[in-house]
């Protein structure tokens, strides 16, 4: 007998980076980015010095998972690589991708994609792209059920 609570959701994204850059300095770099421009939040007891950081974002079961890994294992993408999150308003967006320019200001290190709009008729999907330290950059979209008079 299968019972169904709810539908799966998303749960998590891990990413193996090298040792050093999850030491205390690059820990700091990577909790106050992905916290000022996203609201990420780093789950300290998960925290090991030099091999493991674990983001929380939005929700106790959503997570970003990082390993540090000494042997050279260490996760490599093309640029466009990404996972993503939807937010509820164009505003939304516009705040994470102002935040995302002003530390891009501080730190060249940051890589944006500016805002476009896909634009499939009934639907148009604005999104930008941002990347810091990481193998993957993180999209985010807001979606516009054009005729509708709502977004999702």
């Amino acid at each position: 007998m299968t019972t169904v609570s709810r539908p799966p959701s998303f749960n998590h994204v891990a990413m193996s980076v090298p040792p050093d850059l999850l030491d205390a300095e690059g820990r700091a770099d990577l909790v106050r980015f992905y916290g000022e421009v996203f609201g990420y939040e780093e789950l300290t007891p998960m925290t090991e010095d030099r091999r493991r950081l674990v983001f929380g974002c939005y929700s106790v079961e959503q997570f970003v998972f990082l390993i540090a890994d000494a042997d050279g294992g260490v996760m490599q993408c093309p640029r466009l690589d990404h996972y993503g999150f939807s937010v509820g308003s164009e505003a939304e967006l516009d705040a994470m991708l102002a935040r995302a320019k002003a530390f891009q200001e501080r730190d060249p290190r940051v890589d944006i994609i500016d805002k476009h709009v896909d634009d499939h008729g009934m639907l148009a999907i604005t999104s930008f792209y941002v990347g810091y330290l990481l193998p993957m950059m993180v999209e985010i979209q807001w979606w516009d059920f054009k005729g509708r008079g709502e977004a999702s």
